[in-house]
């Protein structure tokens, strides 16, 4: 009875119908991600494998929306909106920077813990040793060397304070076309001459409207339809002017949005003006031909004390 049973199968480890974990420690190599994150129910699979991603990286890694899609399969409208997802939940802040040096560049921070900060450990600033007390000078021995004292190490400069960045919004897409630059019915040699000159001398008036050449030829043909609406140059060079943004940037492009959106309809004509009108009918003055008496009516004949064919009071 107390002989064991070699043959008997050894215990069956219990059935697990879900995940089963086979994890070894890392020690090098590895990122910390919280279960907020990859368990997060309001993100997509492609914004929290991203986050993880972007996570993992260095230090001043660029995650462009085309270096992304070169790393991964996944194509660029599917990494944008994964972007947004993450900017919307708090893991991921996007935000356009002017350098020193000019150049505007996108500032990305990446949250392992949203609605948190990261507070930097103060620098611990190393306190000098203290320098031991000169003990009674013992006399060197004849014919050795005195030994010499260090240089002290000469303290490193204090480099500068960073300068603070400055945010700089983000630029609106344009969500419809710009309209087009209206177009004259006949571009005069006349006509086109007085529009460049009008448009050169713009700068006389603004100094912040000087155009190129490239620029007045291209705006030419949309001061003419202003010119053939029988518009005085005044008049144009008033709604070109007026209440100009502080500051202006893009000249050009304003003077062409003026031009296309201000356009003032055409004047109408004598014929237009008399359609127009409402007509008063005038019946003309006829002469009797009895009593020789001026009467109104649309045909020559007699008044209306002459006239016989009227029916007699009884």
């Amino acid at each position: 009875m107390d002989t064991p049973q070699i043959s008997a199968p050894p215990c069956a480890r219990a059935a697990v119908s879900g995940v089963i974990h086979s994890n070894v420690r890392h020690t090098a190599g590895f990122t910390v991600i919280g279960n907020h994150l990859a368990q997060h129910r309001g993100l997509s699979l492609v914004a929290i494998g991203l986050a993880a991603h972007i996570q993992s990286l260095p230090e001043g890694a660029r995650i462009g929306i085309k270096r992304l899609a070169e790393r991964f399969p996944e194509s660029e409208t599917r990494i944008a909106a994964a972007l947004r997802e993450l900017e919307a939940a708090g893991y991921l802040n996007r935000s356009r920077v002017r350098l020193a040096d000019g150049r505007i560049v996108t500032r990305t921070v990446s949250y392992n813990q949203p609605g948190t900060i990261a507070v930097a450990a103060p620098a611990t600033i190393p306190r000098p040793r203290p320098r031991p007390r000169p003990g009674p000078r013992s006399r060197p021995a004849r014919g050795a060397a005195e030994p010499v004292a260090p240089a002290p190490a000469a303290s490193p400069a204090p480099s500068p304070p960073p300068t603070a960045p400055v945010l700089v919004p983000a630029p609106t897409a344009r969500t419809a076309p710009p309209p087009p630059l209206p177009r004259p019915q006949a571009l005069t040699p006349e006509l086109q001459r007085t529009a460049a000159a009008l448009l050169a001398d713009l700068r006389r008036h603004a100094p912040q409207l000087v155009l190129s050449e490239t620029d007045i030829s291209a705006l030419t043909p949309g001061v003419v339809a202003w010119l053939e609406r029988d518009t005085p140059p005044d008049t144009v060079r008033h709604a070109l002017t007026a209440d100009l943004p502080v500051p202006l940037k893009h000249p050009a492009k304003l003077l062409r949005h003026r031009i296309s959106t201000l356009l003032p309809p055409p004047l109408p004509g004598m014929r237009e003006l008399e359609a127009a009108r409402p007509r008063v009918v005038v019946i003309p003055l006829q002469n009797c031909d009895r009593c020789d008496r001026a009467f109104r009516s649309r045909h020559p004949g007699h008044c209306r004390d002459c006239r016989t064919d009227l029916p007699t009071a009884a």
